[in-house]
């Protein structure tokens, strides 16, 4: 496709000019900044390349808050066509992991407790779909299979609000809750503004798993 593009006279900032206006709500933004300054350690799994990625990500100001960006390597060649090329060569040989969630590409099983957030495939503690999009298509086909808490969002309000509280329930779990860490959950300096996040009433206020159906 790439080539295509290339071919028909498409410059690699016409490319770069279409992926910063593509649409990031603000809450969610401000979510990934919070969860950030928490000190959570952000990385980024995507099928997608690190030319999309990184462009995106440095245009809403916030490559810097992410760990680790594990995607397929994309770059500018001398002539000005953006290549493209697997994470793992899966031509050549397997990346060894038979986690259902991965692709032949790509291996998305970190050990670490983790929240996955997206639209494909994925495996998690925690998992946040968007209602409507394919990932929730498939957990709503049988739930059963999810070993993971679901907790589900549609807009970026409420994305981050789910997010951050479960963040919030994670240090409870883990020990950590200090005054501090609890307390940058409702007051986060993200270096731009600082936000106010909604306060919460307690465990009443956190939306409830969606319950796996036998």
């Amino acid at each position: 496709m790439m080539k295509e593009l290339h071919s028909k006279g498409t410059r690699i900032e016409d490319i770069a000019a279409v992926l910063k206006r593509s649409p990031i709500h603000p809450r969610i933004v401000e979510a990934i900044k919070s969860a950030h300054a928490l000190g959570c350690d952000l990385k980024n799994v995507s099928d997608a390349n690190t030319f999309f990625i990184e462009t995106i990500l440095e245009h809403h100001g916030l490559k810097e808050c992410f760990l680790e960006i594990n995607t397929n390597p994309g770059f500018v060649d001398q002539q000005g066509k953006l290549r493209i090329f697997p994470h793992h060569d899966f031509t050549k040989s397997s990346h060894g992991c038979q986690h259902p969630s991965c692709l032949p590409n790509m291996c998305k099983d970190p050990k670490k407790t983790k929240i996955y957030l997206g639209y494909g495939l994925g495996d998690g503690d925690y998992v946040m779909p968007r209602k409507d999009v394919p990932v929730w298509d498939l957990i709503c086909k049988n739930r059963s299979l999810i070993k993971a808490q679901i907790y589900e969002w549609s807009d970026g309000e409420e994305f981050k609000s789910v997010l951050l509280r479960l963040i919030s329930r994670i240090i409870s779990i883990d020990g950590n809750n200090t005054s501090a860490n609890i307390g940058q959950l409702y007051s986060v300096d993200c270096k731009l503004n600082t936000m106010a996040l909604p306060a919460t009433t307690g465990h009443e206020a956190f939306p409830q798993a969606l319950p796996v159906l036998h």
